[in-house]
Formats: structure tokens, sequence, C-alpha cells
């Protein structure tokens, strides 16, 4: 495809001289015989380069620079000026201008000029290209996987990241929730303003609305001076509350009408004032319980959750251990340390009950006692050995018959077996099996086991 180039000019004959030069050349060249006439011509079908005269009666070349730019800033603008007005080329450069010629000039000038202007364009649009790609790469560089799961949250993220609703993050401790809440950021039209964060359970009840909303001088004692919240700091851009779950009931309500009316209030102020923020909340809880419990507003927690996105744990992902050995491994320094059989097997067995989290902490301190370039099972920690060891003397609850078993009948018996247990609390039986209880009543669902008293005629 011919690149597009647009000639403004008000002298007819150096008019037809650019336009037959450039077409020879081998452009798709436009012609306009003022600045209006070419910004509407511009409008209609926007091209790679702009050529136009600098002194033209009516808008002029340093009118036509600007708005030709105030509409479209990747468009390159280039200015004719006849000898003795190089000073208003240069103003006309400082306006954005790529390059100025001038007058009179040769043909091979005015072609040289246009190629490497042109050039220009093209590198630049490759530039955004793989700038565009490399941040689609990257924005997940912390948040490992590859796992049909993993595949789901990032899809999730990528098709809510740029939306204003609210998320809510659910998933057991230590399975990268920031790292989602931060991706989200990152791939927001936000990202260029800040990501506060803030962990409500590790403020004190006190000092946590001071921490979120700001306060006044002379509000409580010890208020010596103003002090800016979390959320005028992230005016703009993303606040994201981690461990929101674990909120003061008596606080809820001063959040809700943030989130619902875009307005805080300092302790101690007498007035709201308006702000533009997008809030990302994380959870550990089991937040049905929390309401149920009347632990947690519903009002508030459906405002938080408008967008759900459940983190899987580790155990449910194991595909993923391997990957994530090696690049904590790199992380750490270390890519060149590998690990035998055994032991891959025994790490991708073992529960992981901290999830990522812990298998980093575990993967530092195998790196720093390791004797050799290649960890093996005598180098793990003994509850991994113990836990996480494959085969028929491996200690498991189960005993597998020599033919094999299905899997979902296994899994079905394990949920029965556990219910039975907790005398059918779900609550505790999920407790039990380590999962979210969402996920028990998910299973449960699946393969159609009912409580006693439901499947009772």
């Amino acid at each position: 495809m011919k690149p597009k180039i647009l000639i403004i000019d008000d002298d007819a004959s150096l008019r037809r001289v650019l336009e037959y030069n450039l077409q020879e050349a081998g452009y798709d060249v436009t012609a306009a015989p003022s600045g209006e006439d070419g910004l509407r011509l511009f409008n209609e079908e926007p091209p790679s380069l702009v050529i136009t005269d600098m002194k033209m009666s009516g808008m002029d070349g340093l009118q036509v620079l600007k708005a030709v730019k105030g509409q479209s800033p990747e468009t390159l603008v280039m200015i004719i000026t006849a000898f003795g007005s190089v000073d208003m080329a240069v103003e006309a450069m400082k306006a954005g201008a790529y390059d100025y010629i001038t007058k009179p000039f040769n043909r091979d000038e005015l072609r040289l000029t246009v190629a490497k202007a042109l050039q220009f364009t093209g590198l630049a649009a490759e530039n955004r290209r793989l700038k565009s790609e490399l941040s689609d790469r990257t924005e997940f560089r912390t948040i490992i996987g590859s796992s049909p799961l993993m595949e789901k949250v990032f899809a999730i993220v990528r098709k809510v990241a740029d939306s204003e609703a609210s998320v809510l993050i659910t998933g057991e401790s230590g399975t990268g929730k920031e790292l989602v809440a931060r991706s989200i950021h990152a791939l927001s039209g936000r990202r260029g303003g800040p990501f506060v964060a803030i962990n409500c359970a590790a403020i004190p009840r006190d000092l946590l609305e001071s921490e979120l909303f700001g306060h006044v001088k002379g509000a409580f004692t010890g208020a010596i001076k103003d002090k800016t919240g979390r959320f005028r700091l992230a005016d703009g851009g993303t606040l994201f509350l981690d461990e929101v779950g674990e909120l003061p009931l008596e606080l809820q309500p001063k959040l809700l009408r943030a989130l619902q009316e875009r307005v805080i209030e300092p302790v101690g102020g007498t007035g709201e004032s308006k702000l533009d923020v997008r809030v990302v909340a994380a959870t550990n809880l089991d937040m049905e319980k929390a309401l149920a419990d009347g632990a947690f507003r519903e009002d508030l927690y459906y405002r938080l959750s408008v967008i759900p996105l459940h983190l899987p744990p580790l155990r449910e992902r194991r595909d993923d251990i391997p990957l994530l050995l090696k690049y904590f491994c790199a992380k750490h320094g270390s890519s060149e340390v590998g690990f035998d059989r055994q032991a891959l097997h025994m790490l991708v067995d073992y529960a992981w009950p901290g999830n990522v989290r812990e298998l980093e902490n575990t993967v530092e301190r195998l790196l720093i006692m390791r004797t050799g370039d290649t960890i093996t099972s005598n180098d793990l920690p003994d509850k991994i050995r113990v836990n996480g060891s494959r085969g028929p003397s491996s200690g498991a609850v189960i005993n597998l018959p020599a033919e094999g078993y299905s899997l979902e009948q296994l899994e079905r018996e394990v949920v029965v077996a556990a219910l039975e247990r907790n005398a059918w609390n779900q609550t505790a039986a999920a407790r039990f099996l380590r999962v979210p209880r969402h996920t028990l009543i998910y299973r449960m669902e699946k393969y159609g086991i009912t409580t006693p008293e439901k499947s009772a005629p």
C-alpha cells in the first residue's frame, strides 16, 4: 500500500510541482489550495505525512500544524518555507513539526526529506506495536502459570482491566492477589496514575479510618497536622484494599459511601471532596460466612465484587509448579540450578498450604543451603519429603488398586468422607479439605452430593 501524503499550498504552480514529483516517486498524493481545505481532507482520510507551506492566505502553516497535531499527535508534518523565513521554521519545529525544507529546493532534496520522514513514521509505528506486544507479555511477568485455571484468570484480568468496575479478588493467603491487582492496574487506562495499597488487617482499628480517608489537624489526640489518606493518594489511579474482609464493621458505611458517591471526608473535616479512584479489593476470608455472621455488610460486598475473581490455590494447579521453580531460581540469581526427578515429583505432590509464597521461600532456602547445581530429594525439608513422596510406600491416606481407579469417583468419595467426618457442615468440611467453601459446593453440585436431610424422602 502506497504511503499517503497531503500537500497544502496556496501557490498553484508549486503545489503541482510537489504533487508531480511525489507521485512519480511512488506516493499516493492529495493536494489542497488552503489550510481550511487541507484540514477537511485530513479529517476525511488521515495521511501518513502532511506537507504545508508556512505562508499562506487565510490559515497559515503554523496554524495547520497545530490543528493536525491537536487531532493526531502521531502524524508527521513537514514545513515548506522561504530561505529568509528560517526563524519561522524553527518556531514550527518547536511546535511539533518533524522537519522543514527551504525554497527553492531540488527534486532529490524533496524526495530524500520525504523518504526520511516516512521511514521515521514506519519505525515509530513498529516501535508502538512492539511496545504493545511487550506490554501484553510482561504485565503478567510476575504471575507465573500456563495451567487452564491460570489462563482463565489472565483472560478475566485482560477483559476487566480497562473498565471502571470494582474487582474483588478472593483466594487463600499466598496465591498472589496483590500481583493480580497490580496487573489490573498496569493493563488499565489508569496505568499512568498511582497504585496505592493498604492492608486493612495490618493497621490498628483506631487508625484505619485516618489511613483510608485522612484527617485534619486537631481531629484527635496526636493529630498535629493534616494527613492525606490513601484514597486521596490514589486519586487518578487504583486503590488496592488488601484483606478487606477484616475491615471493622463501623467503617464499612463510610467505605460504601466513598465507592457509591466518589466522595470522601477526612476525619475531623467539615466537607466532602470528589475523587477519581478505582478500587480493587482482596480477601482470603469466606465472605459468605462473614455475610451470614453479620461481620460484613451485604451492600458493601456487592459494591466491591462487581467483578469477582478467584485465584486457585497452588495445589489445584500443580502443572505450574515446575515453571515456578524455574522462575524463582532465576529470580534469586541461580538460573543454572535444577531439580532431580524425585525431588521434582515431591515438590509437585506437596500440598503447599502457604501456596506460591511458601514455594518461593522454600526455593530460596534450598538455593542457600545447596551443595551443588542439582537439588535432590535429600535436600528437601522433611515435611515435603514425608508429605510429597510418591509410590506405595508414601504413607498416603488411600490405597489405589493395581488396575487403576476413576479420578472423579475418588474425588467424590473424598468429598463425601470429609462431609461425613464433619457432620455435613460445609464450612468445616471445606476447612478440612483446605479449599474455599464455594469450591466444595461446586464439587458437591458436580457429583450430585446432597446432605442426608435433602436426600431423605
